[in-house]
């Protein structure tokens, strides 16, 4: 098996299901295999998955155990030799996970990479990110990048300074729609991806953990995918998960004095309170 797309459900049955059939529609010659994890999603579905997709592998889970947890129950169904995280209010709409997978066939020292997400009506989602870092937060503060080509600006910085028409090394990539081969997982602790956020900047730790063991991050322009963002999540409660878990990120990753910097200049980037 080429690779192995997880899609975690929790209460989404409707844009799961256009996810799912999306995959189906548009990825050909290559072989893959889709497992869905059902979270205990609460609402009631009108034609189980398992009967709408006969091919599809479904676990459904007792708890919501939450995103990360339930990618890892994904990887120990998986059998491919790449896996694909899938976030379930995406939308493919062309063979991207062939391209990607010929991506990491061709960069073999690359451990993760995503792909160009756009909203509904097509404007880029800010998917290539900086870890945070004093270096690259001073810089925006103070604006240095106004002295800059715009391109070579958006280069340095990333995220929503970067206008994500082209491929790019980049630090950390959103886990919406992140590929990377299974053979890393034996480099990490646990031989697993980091679960230990319930839900949002997983994706940061992750990143973090996979440059941790020598591998790069990239960012891949050369395919586009549609993401209902938020539309996934089910929870009102996104802002405060994400600057709590910031807040984790940094303890866990940097050293006193670096860590008490970031967090400063975080406050007056508007990023935490």
């Amino acid at each position: 098996m080429d690779v192995s797309v997880i899609i975690v459900n929790f209460s989404t049955y409707k844009i799961t299901v256009k996810c799912i059939n999306s995959v189906k529609r548009y990825t050909h010659d290559i072989s893959y295999e889709i497992i869905l994890v059902d979270n205990k999603s609460g609402e009631p579905e009108p034609e189980p998955f398992e009967i709408l997709f006969s091919s599809v592998k479904v676990i459904r889970l007792m708890e919501n155990v939450g995103y990360a947890k339930g990618i890892n129950v994904g990887i120990k169904a998986a059998t491919g030799a790449y896996l694909l995280l899938l976030n379930s209010d995406t939308i493919l709409k062309e063979n991207s996970i062939k391209i990607t997978h010929e991506y990491l066939l061709k960069h073999p020292e690359v451990g993760a990479v995503s792909a160009r997400l756009v909203f509904p009506e097509g404007a880029a989602q800010s998917v290539a990110q900086r870890f945070p870092s004093i270096k690259y937060q001073l810089i925006e503060l103070l604006k240095l990048q106004s002295f800059l080509p715009k391109r070579i600006g958006g280069k340095i910085l990333l995220g929503s300074f970067f206008n994500h028409q082209s491929n790019a090394k980049v630090d950390w990539v959103w886990g919406t729609y992140f590929m990377f081969p299974r053979k890393i997982l034996s480099q990490l602790e646990g031989n697993k991806l980091d679960d230990s956020f319930f839900m949002y900047m997983e994706d940061m730790q992750w990143c973090m953990d996979i440059t941790r063991i020598g591998y790069e991050v990239h960012f891949c322009a050369q395919t586009e995918i549609i993401h209902l963002m938020g539309a996934s999540s089910g929870n009102g409660d996104k802002d405060r998960f994400m600057e709590k878990n910031y807040l984790i990120f940094l303890e866990r990753n940097y050293v006193p004095l670096h860590k008490f910097i970031i967090k400063l200049l975080s406050r007056l980037l508007g990023r935490v309170d």
